[in-house]
């Protein structure tokens, strides 16, 4: 297959993986899966959480389209698929893992307008605690930030997080 359409597919499976991953956490992640999902809505005591389990989950698909692609005779589109997912999962951990929920070191601002408000967004969602009132389920697609302000003010049964005391 030809190096041009290779690259097409992974990059549409980066987009779709973005669809993909709104519908897991709005309808899963916050519906019958919260019982995995709510540990990522509380302060973290440790280096993992419930919440790594969807990452592992979310990598098997990936893996096994790898590795059908290249010995399992499913062909360079399923190897190209498969990367998409993965290269998705980069980018995600990027993203949330790293740079919003700092469970790495680093330095990085956020400068350009996207960028502040996709941060700004998953930090909206993480103002609620409970399963049921959270806004923005996407993490590189977000509406705007007075959109999702108004959707807080009228959500039903979000349990707001407390403002933490300093000293």
């Amino acid at each position: 297959m030809h190096a041009a359409i290779l690259a097409l597919i992974f990059l549409a499976t980066v987009a779709a993986m973005e669809l993909f991953a709104y519908v897991m956490h709005r309808w899963v992640m916050h519906g019958p899966g919260w019982f995995l999902h709510a540990s990522h809505h509380r302060v973290r005591t440790g280096a993992f959480e419930l919440n790594d389990l969807y990452g592992v989950m979310f990598a098997v698909p990936s893996i096994v389209l790898i590795w059908l692609g290249v010995r399992g005779g499913w062909g360079d589109a399923a190897t190209a698929v498969g990367a998409g997912i993965a290269g998705y999962g980069a980018i995600y951990f990027g993203f949330h893992d790293w740079i919003v929920h700092r469970r790495l070191p680093h330095r990085i601002v956020p400068k350009s307008a996207y960028f502040k408000r996709i941060v700004q967004a998953h930090r909206l969602h993480h103002v609620v605690e409970s399963k049921h009132g959270a806004v923005s389920f996407g993490f590189l697609v977000a509406p705007p930030l007075d959109v999702l302000n108004e959707q807080l003010r009228h959500s039903q049964g979000a349990r707001l997080r407390q403002p933490q005391r300093q000293g």
